[in-house]
């Protein structure tokens, strides 16, 4: 049967309205941000507060009981290995004094040869470091061992070096130390006034007793130390701590300078302590001991500083904002902007950053994901990203 031209009309008129009432009751696109995926380094780190602090440092005390010498040292000043950092005129010596004098100086004698066997041990031990890292090195020419093993063994070569220059610095100061309490004897029995001596070359870097007063045998007076072999302390949560090892790549930043300074983790201690957060909870923290690798002059002893612990990085991976990824019945999922839908599409997530994942399978290079996904998102909805 034909249909009149006013049931034609009729049709396509109600045909319209259906196409109109369809678009108006269509729900909108759901805004969501978005991000794209990209190839580029990442880094896997642990951050943590810092401070810096003098490697080897010396505090300079009063060799016997007396009358301290007004300090003309200041914070800052350079004193040589053997000059005197400070003067005490000792008090009249009684016999028990003597004999605590004499029993003290042969206390640093022993603490003298303890220091010696330390550092004889030490060189014995760099001897053999040297020559593993030599054979290593060797080895590693011919392909016999991997790169990796080939650095541990130079590292732990460069750690042992550092040790053993440590090591001396420690017999310079135990001898000191000893001959300034052998001195006690016979200086106050004579009343002659008794030096402190620097132990190394360096600066004050304290000053604790300036002004001329009665002290006590031991009382600190002068902090001394090298400036140029700074370290930084970090603490972490021991948690984090136990996935950090000697060698990894520390970044200095934060601490005033115009660039960030490059470290490395020196040693991990081996013992945590209790300390409380700022919530009041009590966490136990473990202090990890970076070294660094090039002498900053305007960093200081105990400056703050933040620091990053890099435990994994590569140079081009393909990655996500962690922020994109959610977990699915099985699987890391993320949504992928596919022709103005949300689709749902599951991943495979290699090392995982702060803030970007790297993805093996699942996503290539350009692809858009969406960020921060809402309960609201379906599996095939509509999406408009947020401009």
């Amino acid at each position: 049967m034909k249909l009149t031209r006013i049931q034609r009309i009729a049709a396509v008129a109600i045909t319209f309205a259906c196409i109109v009432l369809f678009l108006v009751l269509r729900p909108a696109p759901l805004q969501v941000d978005s991000d794209t995926v990209t190839k580029g380094p990442l880094q896997v780190v642990l951050e943590g507060e810092g401070v810096t602090r003098v490697n080897q440092r010396y505090v300079i005390s009063a060799p016997v009981s007396g009358s301290l010498v007004r300090i003309t040292l200041q914070e800052g000043d350079r004193v040589r290995k053997g000059s005197s950092a400070a003067s005490i005129l000792p008090s009249s010596l009684d016999a028990r004094d003597f004999r605590e004098a004499s029993a003290r100086a042969g206390s640093g004698r022993a603490g003298l040869a303890e220091a010696i066997a330390k550092e004889k041990g030490l060189l014995l031990d760099l001897e053999q470091a040297k020559r593993r890292a030599g054979r290593y090195k060797n080895l590693y020419g011919e392909g016999a061992v991997s790169k990796e093993s080939y650095e541990i063994a130079r590292k732990e070569a460069g750690v042992l070096q550092k040790e053993a220059e440590a090591a001396r610095s420690g017999v310079a100061a135990a001898r000191y130390g000893y001959e300034a309490l052998e001195s006690r004897v016979d200086s106050r029995l004579t009343s002659k006034a008794v030096h402190a001596l620097s132990p190394v070359d360096g600066k004050i870097l304290r000053v604790h007793e300036k002004s001329e007063r009665v002290v006590n045998a031991g009382t600190p007076l002068l902090d001394i130390g090298d400036p140029s072999s700074l370290e930084i302390v970090i603490d972490l949560l021991s948690s984090d701590a136990v996935r950090v090892r000697p060698g990894c790549r520390v970044i200095v930043t934060d601490w005033g300078g115009p660039s960030d300074v490059d470290a490395f983790v020196k040693t991990v201690e081996p013992a945590a302590f209790t300390k409380i957060s700022a919530l009041g909870i009590e966490e136990k923290r473990v202090n990890i001991i970076a070294a660094m690798k090039h002498y900053e002059p305007l960093m200081g002893d105990n400056f703050r500083v933040q620091a990053k612990i890099v435990l994994e990085e590569k140079a081009s991976v393909l990655q996500v904002p962690v922020s994109s990824l959610f977990r699915g019945k099985s699987a890391w999922e993320v949504f992928v902007i596919e022709k103005g839908r949300a689709v749902r599409r599951p991943v495979v997530t290699g090392m995982r950053g702060i803030w970007r994942a790297e993805i093996t399978r699942g996503l290539s290079s350009g692809d858009r994901v969406v960020v921060h996904p809402t309960n609201d998102l379906q599996d095939g909805m509509r999406v408009k990203i947020k401009e």
